[in-house]
């Protein structure tokens, strides 16, 4: 009965471990993921990253962005603004036209198309091509 606990337990927290966020090294990231962060953050520190469903990475500027497994980005969140060069240009446009005191601080892109949230708050949605569908709820 003993073992039979003791295996039980053993295979329980296998699980528990195989299905926790594991922590990984900016060489352990996919190539295209690593040349993002080089390219739109470079000169700011790597803290650390996790790998579950995806990737977590973690930057000092208090910069987080979310990889897919294959290293293309889902979501950056930056709380001085996400880099111009990875917003789309017409929501890029549309922003600076109808909230032009506003800074674009999360991007995040999704089979169907963008959602941004702005340093106001305020949470807006686009289709796949940038164009604007609705404010958020």
């Amino acid at each position: 009965m003993k073992k039979v606990l003791v295996l039980l337990l053993s295979v329980m927290a296998l699980n528990v471990y195989a299905f926790a966020d594991r922590p990984v090294t900016f060489a352990q990231l996919p190539q295209k993921a690593q040349q993002f962060i080089t390219k739109h953050f470079s000169g700011v520190e790597f803290l650390s990253a996790t790998m579950d469903d995806d990737y977590e990475v973690y930057l000092a500027n208090g910069t987080k962005v979310e990889f897919t497994l294959q290293g293309d980005w889902k979501e950056v969140r930056c709380a001085g603004g996400v880099p111009a060069a990875i917003i789309p240009a017409a929501i890029s446009k549309y922003v600076k036209t109808n909230f032009a005191k506003s800074t674009i601080v999360k991007i995040d892109k999704k089979y169907s198309g963008y959602e941004v949230e702005l340093n106001n708050g305020m949470e807006l949605k686009f289709d796949k091509n940038g164009n604007f569908l609705a404010i958020d709820d």
